[in-house]
C-alpha cells in the first residue's frame, strides 16, 4: 500500500534531496546522512526468527513476521 517513485538495489546518497522519503534496511551512518540532507528515513522492520534471516521472503512471509515501516531520525556528532 506504499507508493514509490523508484526501487534501487543500492542507495546513492548523492541523489537524496530534502523532502525525499527513503525506505529500507540501511546502516545507521547512511540513515544519518539521509537525515542530514533533509530527507526522511523509514526502516522496514521485521520480527524474524534466526532461521528466517537472510532468506528471500514473499509479501505473505513479511506480513507473518509483522512487517512494518518505522520512521527513524539520526545525526552524526
Amino acid at each position: 500500500g506504499v507508493m514509490v517513485d523508484q526501487v534501487v538495489d543500492h542507495v546513492n546518497i548523492d541523489a537524496i534531496r530534502a523532502g525525499d522519503i527513503v525506505i529500507g534496511t540501511l546502516p545507521i551512518n547512511l540513515v544519518a546522512e539521509i537525515c542530514a540532507r533533509g530527507a526522511r528515513y523509514f526502516h522496514l522492520t521485521l520480527d524474524l526468527s534466526r532461521d528466517m534471516r537472510g532468506k528471500d521472503m514473499s509479501a505473505a512471509d513479511m506480513r507473518s513476521c509483522g512487517a512494518r515501516l518505522e520512521e527513524y531520525r539520526a545525526e552524526r556528532r
